[in-house]
């Protein structure tokens, strides 16, 4: 759909039909996540008086929304995106609207709050994975794909910063309960207006490298004896992607509170915390948009472990910052390597699954980010304080290291596969 440039741009992403309107539904409805985790927990502490209730159930909340998001993708694969997306929106806005009204005052059952919170993220729809799949039929200029996965993932980046200062913003007239309906009506209207747009109703050409295949098209699913099939393609296809993802998550999740102990045990304000972590998303927008103009001559899977072994020795290193303005400068530059690697490991994925797999494809990926980051934070939690903090690092760095080796042997594995299918 795409009109071939000879040097894309973001504002040509954006210029490509249908694009603007699709792209902007998606993030309104995207924001809902990025709203919802902190209202959840501020209505549930103050409906209950007890941060462990409030901590338990917001870990239900996310265990269901991460776990389960390649089962409603592979629904969005198989019945397509406008029949699948609007009941997965209807029911996880309905839910979000009861566990609000239980929230709403103090003395509700904590089983009903975390019986609904769990059920309401089981029907979250994966709007990041879909929109991703959408790019590449939208996109069909490699060059302009890869613009298209970069300023995506920039506004993600941007859409989780700004969604707590809203449910903050809000919080300051109306009871934590609030931010939870707010976020049913985010993802709500959205995901309609996302569904209903021209890009969902425009023929779907097939892609460059299953035309010849004759593939099916993205809801039609894959009959006769080619489920198996397909699966096996999907799992070889993503495993690269997902191994390096969930090392970036375990090892970014970890930093966060590696970034607190180096604070406290140097004497430093903590309030200075959010400015050090600050960095680290501010060169993480920077290190995406750099990614995404440059003209990459090498493979998406060799990008992908070059950045994951950048991520890796730069968060290695930042251990023996000698202050917090250094380590600052550190994260900055770790950071730098945060989206590329995110960027990649999606762009890989849709490069390596099936037309009739996309969805799931990045959904895998978006799971293995949030099953990283879950680990990382508690595996950070047992080791800081019994090893000295330059080796906390060190090991954080060594899981995007040990994910980016592992990764290439995968991709080794996967490439030897195919040649032995040819002979």
């Amino acid at each position: 759909m795409s009109t071939p440039l000879s040097r894309p741009s973001y504002a040509a992403v954006l210029r490509v039909p249908n694009a603007r309107r699709t792209f902007t539904a998606a993030l309104a409805a995207r924001l809902s996540y990025g709203t919802v985790s902190l209202a959840v927990l501020l209505s549930v502490t103050r409906a209950t008086g007890s941060y462990a209730v409030s901590g338990t159930v917001l870990s239900l909340f996310g265990a269901t929304t991460v776990f389960l998001m390649p089962l409603r993708a592979s629904l969005i694969d198989r019945h397509g995106p406008r029949r699948a997306l609007p009941p997965m929106s209807a029911l996880y806005g309905a839910l979000l609207g009861v566990l609000a009204v239980l929230t709403w005052r103090p003395g509700a059952s904590a089983v009903a709050i975390g019986l609904t919170a769990a059920l309401a993220g089981g029907c979250a729809p994966p709007l990041g994975p879909t929109m991703r799949a959408l790019w590449s039929e939208l996109v069909t200029d490699r060059d302009l794909l890869q613009r298209a996965y970069g300023l995506d993932g920039v506004a993600e980046e941007l859409l989780y910063v700004s969604g707590p200062a809203l449910i903050a913003l809000l919080g300051g007239f109306a009871p934590p309960a609030a931010g939870i309906l707010l976020s049913a009506a985010l993802n709500v209207g959205g995901t309609c207006a996302f569904v209903t747009s021209p890009a969902m109703t425009a023929p779907r050409p097939l892609p460059r490298k299953e035309e010849a295949a004759g593939a099916p098209l993205a809801g039609e699913g894959v009959t006769g004896a080619q489920p198996g099939r397909a699966r096996a393609v999907l799992v070889r296809g993503v495993l690269p992607s997902v191994v390096v993802a969930l090392g970036a998550g375990l090892a970014l999740s970890a930093v966060e509170l590696l970034v607190l102990a180096f604070a406290t045990e140097r004497s430093y304000d903590p309030a200075l915390v959010p400015w050090v972590l600050g960095a680290l998303s501010a060169g993480s927008a920077l290190g995406g948009l750099a990614n995404g103009v440059v003209r990459w001559r090498t493979s998406a899977r060799t990008r992908l472990c070059r950045f994951a072994a950048g991520l890796g020795l730069v968060l290695a290193a930042a251990g023996l910052a000698p202050g917090l303005w250094t380590l600052t400068a550190a994260m900055a530059c770790a950071g730098a390597f945060i989206a590329p690697v995110l960027t990649t490991a999606y762009l890989l994925a849709d490069e390596s699954a099936p037309r009739s797999a996309r969805t799931q494809a990045g959904a895998w990926v978006n799971m293995a980010v949030n099953a990283g980051s879950s680990g990382g934070a508690l595996a950070a939690g047992l080791v800081i304080g019994r090893l000295p903090l330059p080796v906390c690092f060190t090991l954080a760095g060594g899981c995007t290291l040990l994910a980016a080796a592992a990764s290439r042997v995968a991709g080794a594995v996967r490439v030897g596969a195919a040649s032995g299918l040819r002979r």
